[in-house]
């Protein structure tokens, strides 16, 4: 059998239940049709590059899987009727990756916090640009003391 990595995205008014719902269904196609889920992850709501069917954020979630084309083909085949699937994205793959996959490792970098607080300073606060000269009306300009 061949190993595939999936991915879905769900529309964003549907709840977190619905797309874990959504997903254990498409589970149950592959397991009907001999082939299995090895890793279920669910990633979130997330910012669309672009409109899909009306919709600005989806609901996006991995499948590892471990069947054969038929199985995969007719998945896909369900998720094209589904109205609550936008897109969804089916790679064959050499080997599943074991573990987090780097989307859920880049939210847990992501909740540590961000860098600049751990310094004490501002992240702004770096004074004038100096990596340019400075335009002649720039350098001639100067605050008029006239009140």
């Amino acid at each position: 059998m061949a190993l595939y990595e999936h991915v879905l995205l769900a529309r964003q008014d549907v709840s977190a239940q619905q797309v874990e719902t959504l997903v254990d269904q498409f589970k149950g196609i592959i397991e009907a049709n001999g082939g299995s889920v090895t890793k279920t992850e669910y990633w979130g709501v997330k910012s669309l590059g672009y409109r899909i069917k009306k919709n600005r954020k989806a609901h996006y979630s991995l499948l590892n899987i471990d069947a054969p084309s038929a199985a995969v083909l007719e998945m896909e085949r369900q998720m094209r009727i589904n109205e609550d699937v936008l897109r969804f994205l089916t790679i064959r793959v050499e080997e599943l990756e074991e573990g987090q996959s780097a989307m859920l490792q880049k939210r847990d970098r992501d909740d540590r916090g961000d860098r600049f607080d751990r310094g004490g300073g501002d992240r702004f606060d770096r004074g004038p640009r100096r990596d340019r000269p400075r335009r002649e009306d720039e350098a001639t300009e100067t605050p008029s003391a006239e009140a």
